[in-house]
């Protein structure tokens, strides 16, 4: 039997990211996320920066008026220092800050990362906790075989964001 934990799960954690350059991914460039993050890091050195910690992924769902799911993704990193003079696709934050959320550290093959999702789901719906519906996911370290990526999905009414996206 396996001693260590895929997916460790736990609540009232608060994620705080500062200097922060986030990039929305429209429907249509979904499969070139690669390429994105490729002219992101491009886009950081010609402003002469640099990313501290890893890639975040923000996701979410948002419906409109004619009741149609958009799936909202956006590709954030923490700078080591701040950016004037944003342009576009990009835009700039000097903080992000989500408290009360659910969190999970997932370390496992990067293929099973649904099921740190479906966790804190589970996790949610066994204690009566109302999510928001979105999530952000922190690639905190990749060898060969597996990753370690920290899950954070923010409470229904719950969470305070003093400047979120």
């Amino acid at each position: 039997m396996n001693t260590i934990e895929k997916i460790i799960v736990k609540e009232n954690k608060t994620l705080k990211l500062n200097n922060v350059l986030i990039r929305e991914v429209s429907q249509n460039e979904l499969m070139d996320i690669k390429q994105i993050t490729y002219m992101m890091d491009s886009y950081i050195k010609a402003k002469g920066n640099s990313t501290i910690g890893p890639m975040i992924n923000y996701s979410s769902a948002e419906g409109n008026e004619n009741g149609q799911v958009k799936l909202v993704i956006k590709i954030i990193v923490q700078l080591k220092n701040p950016i004037h003079n944003i342009d576009k696709p990009y835009e700039f934050k000097q903080q992000i800050r989500i408290t009360n959320c659910l969190f999970a550290r997932f370390t496992e093959k990067e293929e099973n990362l649904q099921f740190a999702y479906s966790k804190l789901g589970l996790h949610a719906f066994e204690n009566d906790i109302k999510l928001k519906g979105d999530s952000y996911t922190v690639f905190v370290n990749k060898d060969e075989d597996k990753i370690m990526a920290d899950v954070f999905m923010e409470l229904a009414g719950g969470g305070i964001a003093v400047e979120g996206i």
